[in-house]
């Protein structure tokens, strides 16, 4: 079909173009209303609908037989690593990392600010939030500890996400002192950090707040998918602040996941089980919508590309 009928039907009945988008996803219980018009402009998508995020992304692939098929490619040529995590290892590691966070009593509506280099602990995280029913917010991990404190002092997180260090091509990037100084500069102090140490940089851990993330990981125990609302809030990303304070923007949990899941194939013509490619950075809204959440929702593979930023010579 071509792309101007498929748009024209698409404006002419949304609701019916979108009912249809939306039968391929699995909902914990189905919508009553497609399209909420009542509160104009601010619309909601699929009212009265539950699922998760997390359990579509993930679980739902290896149910379905999948779960030995690769679904994240760590490619990182700074630090020489190549890793694969199958669908069974993201659903285990995620799950395991949703207790964690469960453990610390982070619950629905929580939030997580995630502030961490292009790995795959990254996606872990925000997974692990959708899982639980918290939301996330990562932070780009090239923020200085006032931007960052600007959007602790917002988003008010229960829980911090980091690593020690990033990797750039002219070396290690210590995160720990920039978190740290973006805590003491806020108002909103977080209740708890985790840190991801990498054998680049070993960061020094504030007893009592601080928790190494491995260590963490091996006491878990695996939760289950938590049913949030599709009118829920699955995360918040911030404006960059360069033409005043950040703006966070708010994504739903149904409208999100109906529509990045019909591009993968109408716009990108992606097949679950091929290899995707997005050139961002998890900071950003194309990392979150096309290195984690489309592809993965569609069952495809996905690459996290740690290295010199695309564009750079």
């Amino acid at each position: 079909m071509r792309h101007d009928d498929v748009y024209a039907r698409s404006m002419q009945d949304p609701e019916g173009f979108w009912a249809e988008a939306a039968a391929g996803i699995d909902w914990v219980r189905p919508w009553t209303q497609v399209l909420d018009r009542s509160a104009a402009p601010f619309y909601r998508w699929f009212s009265g609908g539950e699922l998760n995020t997390c359990f579509n992304a993930v679980d739902r692939h290896v149910a379905a037989g999948r779960g030995a098929q690769a679904a994240i490619i760590y490619d990182s040529p700074v630090t020489d690593t190549r890793r694969v995590i199958t669908y069974a290892d993201l659903q285990d590691l995620v799950a395991r990392f949703g207790g964690v966070l469960a453990g610390l009593g982070v619950a629905k509506g929580d939030r997580v600010i995630i502030y961490m280099p292009m790995v795959p602990e990254a996606l872990i995280a925000m997974l692990a939030c959708a899982r639980i029913g918290a939301v996330h917010s990562v932070v780009f991990g090239g923020f200085a500890p006032n931007e960052l404190a600007v959007r602790i002092d917002d988003a008010k997180p229960k829980v911090m996400l980091s690593a020690s260090c990033g990797i750039e091509p002219k070396g290690a990037i210590p995160y720990k002192p920039l978190l740290d100084k973006a805590i003491e500069l806020s108002q909103h102090k977080p209740e708890k950090c985790f840190i991801l140490q990498r054998p680049q940089v070993k960061a020094e851990l504030i007893a009592g707040r601080d928790f190494d993330w491995q260590e963490a990981l091996k006491s878990a125990k695996p939760v289950p998918c938590v049913t949030v609302a599709a009118t829920d809030p699955l995360y918040i990303l911030y404006t960059s602040g360069t033409t005043g304070i950040p703006k966070g923007v708010v994504r739903d949990n149904g409208g999100h996941a109906v529509a990045l899941l019909w591009s993968m194939k109408n716009i990108y013509n992606i097949e679950p089980g091929d290899v995707y490619w997005a050139a961002s950075d998890v900071g950003w809204v194309v990392g979150h919508s096309y290195i984690v959440y489309a592809p993965l929702l569609y069952g495809a593979t996905t690459i996290i590309y740690e290295g010199k930023p695309v564009g750079t010579p």
